[in-house]
């Protein structure tokens, strides 16, 4: 037997490569300072925690409705209308385990070979990877650091055509940070709204921001029925482990997305939805105190990675990532990672991992403690030294 071909153009996540290769180190008895991975570093809100200990015990424990619980669509469709301001009922939502199946069962569901799909460059792998497992042409679009890596519209115009099936739009962005300010996002509506083509929003980020509220461009006339909203609890709540996300869409997608849930894992377990509901509907200071202390870090490591010879940092609009671009310091983004895992000890990614638009940046996450994230600066002056020695005997 051999695998079926499609799981040739199948990709996966570099992060979790590193974060396996930063565990093989600490088993030899290295300190490693893990800024790889993408997940809040605080505790999921105790009030959400005692809500799943009083599901579990209430007997919250069985398969529960393949869309979700109607109470937690609800609650989800109450929020997204009022942080988005626009109005989407519990019909429109479907309930899936993490964020991912929003990527990926509404691709599977709409998109034919031939079929183009233009999606953010350095973005998160799973868009390219998906659109190429189902043998749609993958058209990257790339972010410009100057526009604080948003798109340049006039190319995003010049991509556009009869072919293009799915815009993928990321804001806050990973691995960047960026935030599409209002006036590109309004652009953009307006290029779209008479196209056949959907929008896929990832908003997974949607609360985690610093500046400017990040806008959807479901607020835009003609937009809310043709996009895809991706959100969920992961980033949050840092429910990271709960695995429970939601797609918000036309209520003839949802029945397409229902259709692959049963085919594939069911439903979200019944004690987390409980949990969701108790998120959304519950107190919020928990996420307030959690943005800004990644505020606080965000400004310390940024004013630290600009001290260091090579690096320019771009301070982000959101998420909880730093892009430091290094192409001044002439190593090649993948070298360079994996120097800071090897002789610094620090565990960061490769720009080139998130597509070749990326090449030149590497990706820190500050979801880490500041007296980490310092000595993570402290280290990587140090190997500075270091690599510039290297490249004077080069």
């Amino acid at each position: 037997m051999k695998l079926a071909e499609r799981m040739n153009r199948i990709g996966v996540e570099s992060a979790f490569d590193v974060l396996v290769r930063a565990r093989a180190l600490e088993a030899k008895g290295r300190s490693i300072i893990h800024l790889e991975i993408g997940e809040p570093d605080f505790p999921t809100p105790a009030h959400i925690v005692e809500a799943a200990k009083c599901a579990l015990d209430e007997g919250w424990t069985h398969y529960g409705p393949t869309q979700g619980f109607p109470e937690l669509r609800e609650a989800i469709a109450e929020d997204v209308s009022l942080r988005r301001g626009i109005r989407v009922g519990p019909e429109h939502v479907s309930v899936v385990p993490g964020g991912k199946p929003i990527i990926f069962f509404p691709m599977m569901a709409l998109l034919e070979p031939g079929d183009e799909v233009i999606y953010p460059n350095p973005g998160f792998p799973i868009y390219e990877s998906m659109i190429r497992t189902l043998g749609a042409t993958p058209v990257p679009m790339p972010l410009v650091e100057s526009r604080g890596f948003s798109f340049d519209l006039n190319l995003l115009r010049d991509k556009l055509n009869d072919r293009t099936k799915m815009l993928v739009l990321n804001s806050p962005q990973n691995p960047t940070g960026g935030v599409i300010p209002e006036e590109d996002m309004r652009a953009i509506a307006d290029m779209v709204r008479d196209r056949d083509l959907i929008v896929l929003a990832d908003e997974i980020y949607s609360r985690i921001y610093y500046e400017d509220e990040p806008v959807s461009i479901t607020r835009y006339p003609g937009m809310l029925e043709k996009t895809i909203i991706l959100d969920g609890f992961s980033k949050t709540y840092a429910m990271t482990g709960w695995r429970m996300g939601y797609g918000v869409m036309p209520t003839w997608l949802v029945g397409a997305v229902t259709k692959l849930m049963v085919n594939s894992v069911s439903c979200v377990a019944s004690f987390t939805q409980r949990a969701g509901i108790a998120a959304l509907r519950g107190p919020q200071d928990g996420v307030d105190t959690m943005v800004a202390e990644f505020r606080r870090r965000r400004d310390a490591l940024c004013r630290g990675l600009d001290r260091i010879p090579g690096f320019r940092c771009a301070v982000p609009g959101g998420a909880f990532y730093a892009y430091a671009n290094v192409e001044e310091t002439g190593i090649p983004s993948k070298e360079l990672t994996d120097f800071l895992l090897e002789e610094a000890g620090v565990a960061a990614l490769n720009g080139g991992a998130f597509g070749d638009y990326g090449e030149g940046y590497i990706r820190l996450s500050y979801a880490n403690s500041l007296e980490n994230l310092m000595e993570a600066v402290a280290r990587i002056e140090k190997a500075a030294v270091r690599w510039a020695a290297v490249g004077a005997r080069g």
